[in-house]
């Protein structure tokens, strides 16, 4: 989630689709309901009362000639895919409509009483977490990883391209690295306690093995306390060379949409973590900027 509203242009939009939406799914805002903005403004989500229940209403926009079938269906397939046994919101209906310039989806879940553990992705000061939360994590991750499904969380081609330009690292090195299904935006805003439930499922798929648990290590990397604890609880996922690996695609990722201006508060200890795995510092190929 984002802590503030974007662009005023977008914000009206997405509000008139929520309600849109709301209007479609038998729903009304719950009483006190808080806006939960996406990046950009591309998704909005809030607290909803149906004929007779609570639920969470979220609406997806995309321009229409620009939507990405693996974001776009996520939630959808994983309804369809994951097993009862992870811990997550159910999806109950969608709904989806499109104008000459934008498409809509909206998505409907049971309402999740617990609060994320954070909710920015980036955190700066250590969460408090109940006795026992770790193991969940290490169980729902190790259920994720054996899921059969043929979805990618990240394209090869990208990594081939951005790890030379924003490490000095050839992607081809670790060609023979295993890749599992991750959740794919693994970090403390898209994590409830003190139930554990995983929300947010719309990029699932194949990923280098640790990558769910290379990604909540790296948004911590600004609260160092986390930072170790994140690693010491998924020390079987981290310390692999799988492991390590995937630390180093996630840190890629994170440089890339730093330098396009978002969380750019990490980018120097992604890259003092990047040189200590590498075991030297960073050098970002020529004219990469």
């Amino acid at each position: 989630m984002w802590p503030v509203p974007p662009d005023p242009g977008v914000a009206l939009r997405m509000r008139t689709a929520h309600a849109r939406a709301r209007a479609a799914l038998h729903s009304h805002p719950a009483l006190g309901s808080a806006e939960a903005w996406g990046w950009n403004g591309r998704t909005l989500g809030m607290p909803v009362v149906t004929l007779s229940r609570p639920a969470w209403l979220r609406v997806a926009s995309a321009p229409t000639d620009q939507i990405a079938d693996t974001y776009w269906n996520g939630a959808i397939e994983a309804q369809d895919s994951l097993p009862p046994s992870i811990p997550r919101p159910q999806l109950w209906r969608w709904h989806d409509w499109s104008d000459p310039t934008w498409a809509y989806r909206s998505e409907l879940y049971e309402y999740v009483a617990d609060s994320t553990v954070a909710a920015p992705a980036v955190i700066t000061a250590p969460p408090n977490l109940p006795a026992g939360w770790w193991r969940g994590v290490r169980a729902a991750l190790e259920v994720i990883a054996a899921i059969r499904t043929t979805r990618v969380t990240i394209q090869p081609g990208f990594l081939a391209w951005a790890m030379p330009h924003y490490l000095g690292v050839p992607a081809s090195d670790y060609a023979t690295l295993p890749w599992t299904p991750a959740h794919g935006d693994f970090h403390f805003a898209n994590l409830c306690a003190p139930n554990l439930r995983i929300l947010d499922w719309e990029g699932w798929g194949h990923a280098p093995a640790g990558y769910d648990a290379a990604m909540l290590h790296s948004y911590s990397l600004l609260t160092p306390e986390t930072a170790d604890e994140v690693e010491r609880e998924m020390a079987h996922l981290l310390t692999t060379p799988a492991g390590r690996y995937s630390e180093l695609v996630v840190i890629t990722e994170l440089l890339h949409a730093a330098k396009q201006g978002t969380n750019p508060e990490i980018a120097a200890p992604l890259r003092r973590r990047a040189a200590s795995i590498l075991g030297r510092p960073t050098v970002a190929a020529r004219g990469s900027g």
